[in-house]
């Protein structure tokens, strides 16, 4: 097990109706937010109206930025910035998913800095100053509820990247599994999909000695299966919805990568995937991450063999790993589908067109950088990333 070191910054605060305490929560840290969201469903629904009387009610004052979209982009995040600092912001209240949340975080920390935010992604600058952020979350899925990090997208060039630092953590988190009880059942499966990777990027190491972390990870894995396939037949369902999002939060706040060496490969692979054809994130990792699984596997068979035991139920002779890995990874693939996720790159609209480009993005290599391999389990260089990705057709 590697040194590490922990904090759980975030208060996250749990259960039915706990929404409806927002202004209250928010009272002791601000007198005027930035209410920020994405389309019209959290006004069709009515928690707008909820989340307005709270603020109301308990003298927050707040302005408004809505339109936040899939893969967010850094344009909104510029006009957030310009609002809050003419406004005066004390915080940002990120009233939806991931993409909300990262749009937030991305304001907070653009807030106190004089170059253009985008340079937080590109390596010019390091956050260490931000707004403070709190959340109501209406899809799990990402984790950013609860991480110190965001992804935006520039679609002037089509580029998709993070960046994370302490000051990005939110304050405050609320979850009331209630509001996830109107989610399409694509939404349900990309979010699933998204927080299972999360889990998967930490999991599989070359470090030993971390049965503490390998054990959260395998009944996070577990529960989340189990539970997500109750939501997406029965979405009324709350106590599967506990199960989801808590597990949803607990895949990325970093505790289950504590000490180990992780990989994130797989969502560098995506990111090049959304950033040129914008798909769903959770949709393009249950494609990539079952070829990825049989591109790398030998690596470190033992660890594949561990996931297909403990996780997947496979049973089988010892003496036959690869059988046994084979057999995990189909039974992965086969939950993908159950879920109704997509198991192709071409049944998302992608062909062999941008292979080569998006293989050397995600390496550096299309910016003339020295190239810097994908991944901590099996360094990927960009034929490796391309090699993936034509498996993935």
């Amino acid at each position: 097990m590697l040194n590490f070191e922990f904090s759980a910054p975030t208060k996250l605060v749990f259960g039915r109706d706990t929404h409806k305490q927002i202004g209250e929560r928010l009272k002791p840290y601000a007198k005027k937010v930035l209410l920020h969201y994405g389309g019209q469903s959290i006004k069709k629904s009515g928690l707008y109206d909820q989340v307005v009387a709270s603020l109301k009610a308990s003298g927050v004052s707040f302005v408004e930025l809505g339109g936040v979209v899939p893969n967010p982009r850094v344009s909104l995040v510029r006009e957030g910035v310009a609002i809050c600092r003419k406004e005066n912001v004390d915080l940002i209240l990120a009233v939806g998913g991931g993409s909300v949340i990262d749009s937030a975080k991305t304001i907070a920390i653009g807030h106190y800095y004089d170059g253009d935010v985008w340079d937080f992604f590109t390596g010019k600058a390091v956050p260490t100053k931000a707004l403070p952020v709190a959340t109501i979350l209406t899809l799990p899925a990402a984790g950013s509820e609860v991480s110190d990090s965001s992804v935006i997208s520039d679609d002037a060039n089509q580029q998709k990247l993070s960046c994370g630092g302490e000051c990005m953590s939110p304050i405050i988190s609320v979850m009331n599994p209630e509001l996830f009880m109107t989610l399409p059942k694509n939404q349900i499966a990309n979010g699933v999909a998204d927080m299972m990777s999360h889990i998967f990027e930490r999991y599989f190491t070359n470090t030993l000695q971390t049965d503490v972390t390998d054990g959260l990870c395998e009944t996070l894995l577990k529960t989340i299966m189990k539970n997500a396939l109750i939501v997406i037949d029965d979405p009324k369902n709350y106590d599967a919805w506990c199960e989801v999002g808590f597990a949803g939060s607990l895949a990325h706040n970093n505790l289950v990568g504590l000490g180990r060496e992780q990989d994130w490969a797989c969502h560098m692979m995506e990111h090049e995937l959304s950033a040129i054809y914008d798909i769903a994130h959770g949709a393009g990792l249950a494609i990539l991450t079952p070829n990825w699984m049989k591109y790398v596997y030998k690596t470190n068979i033992g660890m594949f063999v561990q996931f297909a035991t403990n996780v997947m139920g496979v049973e089988g002779s010892f003496r036959t790993p690869d059988a046994i890995v084979l057999e995990g990874i189909a039974r992965l693939s086969e939950f993908f589908n159950k879920m109704g996720l997509p198991a192709t790159l071409r049944d998302v609209g992608i062909d062999e067109k941008n292979l080569d480009l998006m293989a050397k993005k995600s390496t550096g290599v299309a910016y003339g950088q020295t190239e810097s391999p994908l991944g901590g389990l099996k360094p990927l260089a960009w034929q490796d990333v391309k090699e993936i990705m034509k498996l993935s057709l």
